[in-house]
């Protein structure tokens, strides 16, 4: 879900948010509010609880908005932000450059937590009083209770806040802390790929530490809290390894161009074959998804199954290919990269793409023939994790 762009990058909301959000409100709302205000009437507990919870999230967007703002900022181009149930994620386009750039995007986003966390805090005892901070020790229920609605909102928000940038600090891949250690070692041995095998099993390890910690508290009574340990950890076990393996990945798809991974064997048709013959001698005869056109030894337009169904039965005798042919409007050219070759798949409608030389079509790029590499690819990678 679309909540629209901030400096040029687009906010998606995946529909995950939503149950947390709900936890979030209602573990508020019907349980530390009230404990903290006994007497908060249903309609303040709930409505503080639905501002917190609102608040909360704009936190994680401003976290994420400063990894992609910084990365901008270095050349870097992010074209959305994901929010999703374990927190965030900047969709970079590509990974950081130097040891500098790794580094600097990495931690701007716990500094960014830690910078709301102290400014909510200190809001929160500014609007709580002067006797606060020596009443809270004393007698916390009592310092707590006489809160105000947006005093009690800030001083939930700030510690929030700060134990988000620790947790972000922790040096496992692919948390921030992980990126911070992927950078330093990076910067000092020089060697990205086994900088961030490093920094990935720092992650595994940090992973299996919280599900343990999780079996621990759900029999100790802790039932809840131990699951979402658990769930956290089993999410960043699997983050973390698949990292090193997607490296390999887009280490050897960078070196790939358009035509090691287009079709070069496929039939061409002319134009001014019936539809009817293109139909029963080819359509029905091959797996092929598309037809360039082709006249007088140039491409002239594609033709594809969809073409062809569009087209009445009874008018394939009297009509030809021409008459219902695609214009080629995109194409790609053979010495093309592969991230390039990626991106203009994932931005085009069309599939296949011909890719072009000069007037002439020599191969067709299909999005399943490149997630058949990758899946190939992925195999190998998995065996050097």
């Amino acid at each position: 879900m679309s909540l629209g762009r901030l400096f040029g990058i687009e906010i998606r909301l995946d529909f995950s948010v939503l149950i947390v959000f709900a936890l979030v409100v209602y573990s508020l709302g019907a349980g530390l509010f009230p404990r903290w205000h006994p007497t908060w009437g249903p309609a303040l507990n709930w409505s503080t609880a639905l501002a917190a919870g609102l608040l909360f999230f704009a936190s994680l967007l401003a976290h994420e908005l400063s990894h992609s703002v910084v990365a901008k900022l270095r050349g870097i181009p992010v074209p959305r932000i994901t929010l999703f149930v374990f927190g965030g994620v900047s969709e970079l386009e590509r990974e950081p450059d130097t040891p500098a750039t790794e580094l600097l995007i990495a931690i701007v986003g716990p500094a960014m937590s830690a910078l709301l966390g102290f400014a909510f805090t200190w809001l929160g005892a500014a609007l709580a009083g002067g006797d606060f901070a020596g009443g809270v020790f004393t007698d916390p229920e009592a310092a707590m209770a006489n809160l105000g609605p947006t005093a009690t909102l800030f001083l939930w928000l700030g510690p929030i806040n700060l134990m988000l940038a620790f947790f972000n600090l922790v040096p496992g891949f692919p948390l921030d802390g992980g990126r911070v250690l992927r950078a330093i070692l990076w910067g000092i041995s020089g060697d990205l790929q086994n900088a961030t095998l490093w920094a990935s099993n720092m992650g595994r390890v940090f992973a299996w530490t919280l599900m343990a910690f999780g079996v621990l508290q759900s029999f100790g009574g802790s039932f809840v809290q131990g699951i979402w340990l658990l769930l956290i950890g089993w999410f960043l076990n699997n983050a973390a390894r698949n990292s090193y393996a997607q490296l390999l990945i887009q280490q050897a798809f960078d070196e790939l161009i358009v035509g090691n991974l287009m079709r070069t064997h496929f039939e061409v048709v002319h134009p001014d074959l019936t539809l009817e013959a293109f139909v029963n001698e080819l359509l029905l005869r091959s797996g092929q998804a598309a037809w360039p056109v082709v006249e007088d030894s140039k491409t002239v337009g594609l033709i594809t199954f969809e073409d062809a169904r569009a087209t009445n039965e009874g008018e394939r005798a009297t009509r030809t290919v021409r008459d219902i042919m695609s214009p080629i409007d995109e194409h790609l050219r053979p010495d093309v990269g592969g991230r390039d070759a990626l991106r203009a798949l994932a931005e085009s409608e069309s599939d296949p793409l011909p890719v072009m030389e000069g007037n002439m079509i020599v191969g067709l790029l299909h999005r399943g023939d490149i997630a058949r590499w990758l899946a190939l690819h992925e195999l190998d990678a998995q065996q050097h994790r």
